[in-house]
């Protein structure tokens, strides 16, 4: 071991719930660090190329998310061609890229890497890139250091607490708690050359494609198509769903001009929207939308369907056995349904924001994460103007009995 460093938050993953949950860490005055284990950010957003910013409305005109959230969809566009709709702030046809009036809208994957790690820079926080987590140290069940590996070799991250945005949970593992599984299915994917117009297009002729299985059609909704895989909890299975994806990449380009359509960058991490969720000490599941969360921490829309809305249990980012540890974005305490709603982007920076300012204050006041009230969180969103229940939003009738 070569030496430890202190902070007074550490978190873990830097997608869109851990930039979020750094940034919001940090602009309370905290010392931050931001571990990642790639060399670009952005998570699926990025590297997986998923490059369409989900709703943060509801579908009937209703905005329901705003912070940070809003914070990243207004300047994700800075370097690339796409703006919000008219109807949110956006100049007049610069939503090319996807239909309607939801607040949403699509972004270059590289460009919105450079606008966060902007973002990162501008609140002070500690970029560790290049960077793995090999294990978690506890005293008792609380977690008190990270070892990670990177060009220094071994060492050791001390923090005051820690949020794990890894998107599998995989800090929680490391420290022994225990998560939940769901199948994921196979739908690469790929920035292409290609004559025939996409619905993914940044010109004429450059695209990213989502690669459907045969006869699935062009459909966003991957819950519903793909090959499904059942069980990627192993090295060999994430191996073969990455494998079996650029079997269908090279699928799509078989038999075409290849001086016309052809694959020009790949995923750079596997696409799996659902790895691991931590238990929770409140799981999101199906019976859970439009109820009002009394702990809530703020709210997302169905990115599928207008209509339905979700309140965010705070108790949905406290692993039920640890001590230390918020959870945010794709392994927050959701199952089935609610999994589905929540592991997008805009909700990711959602429970990102409340995960990163609960952990700054578990950090100032030196309290087990499980004994932070939900109540101080809120007190901090309400005065960053997050609504938190829908009738903040006008939205009370949409309450289920």
């Amino acid at each position: 071991m070569n030496f430890t460093v202190k902070y007074d938050v550490a978190v873990v993953g830097a997608g869109v719930a851990g930039v979020a949950a750094a940034l919001a860490a940090a602009r309370r005055g905290r010392k931050v660090a931001l571990l990642e284990k790639q060399t670009l950010i952005g998570g699926l957003a990025t590297s997986g190329l998923i490059y369409v910013y989900l709703p943060l409305c509801d579908g009937r005109g209703t905005q329901v998310i705003a912070g940070l959230s809003e914070e990243m969809i207004r300047r994700c566009t800075e370097y690339g061609p796409f703006d919000v709709p008219e109807k949110w702030g956006g100049s007049a046809g610069g939503n090319p890229g996807l239909p309607g009036t939801r607040f949403r809208c699509c972004f270059s994957p590289a460009g919105f890497t450079l606008t966060l790690d902007k973002m990162l820079a501008e609140a002070g926080v500690d970029l560790w890139l290049d960077t793995v987590v090999i294990d978690a140290v506890r005293e008792g069940a609380r977690v008190r250091e990270l070892e990670v590996f990177n060009a220094s070799g071994r060492l050791r991250i001390a923090g005051g607490c820690f949020v794990d945005a890894s998107g599998g949970a995989f800090l929680v593992q490391l420290a022994g708690g225990a998560v939940c599984r769901e199948a994921n299915r196979l739908t690469p994917w790929v920035m292409e050359m290609a004559e025939d117009p996409s619905f993914f297009h940044f010109t004429e002729s450059l695209h990213i494609q989502g690669v459907w299985p045969a006869g699935a059609g062009d459909d966003l909704d991957t819950a519903k198509f793909g090959t499904v895989y059942p069980d990627c909890s192993t090295g060999k299975a994430v191996s073969e769903f990455v494998r079996e994806g650029w079997e269908l990449v090279r699928g799509r380009y078989a038999g075409t001009d290849r001086r016309k359509n052809y694959p020009v960058h790949l995923p750079a991490m596997p696409q799996l929207r659902k790895i691991a969720a931590a238990r929770c000490r409140a799981m999101l599941d199906d019976d859970a939308v439009c109820r009002r969360a009394e702990d809530s921490i703020g709210m997302t829309g169905d990115w599928r369907a207008p209509g339905p809305v979700w309140e965010t249990p705070f108790g949905a980012l406290v692993p039920e056995a640890l001590d230390g540890v918020f959870v945010a974005g794709r392994c927050i305490g959701a199952l089935r349904e609610a999994w589905e709603v929540f592991r997008v982007i805009p909700a990711a920076a959602m429970t990102g924001e409340a995960a990163g300012i609960a952990a700054a204050l578990a950090a100032e006041r030196g309290c087990a994460t499980r004994e932070l009230p939900a109540a101080m969180v809120q007190e901090e969103l309400r005065k960053l103007g997050v609504p938190l229940h829908l009738d903040e939003v006008h939205l009370e009738n949409r309450y289920r009995p």
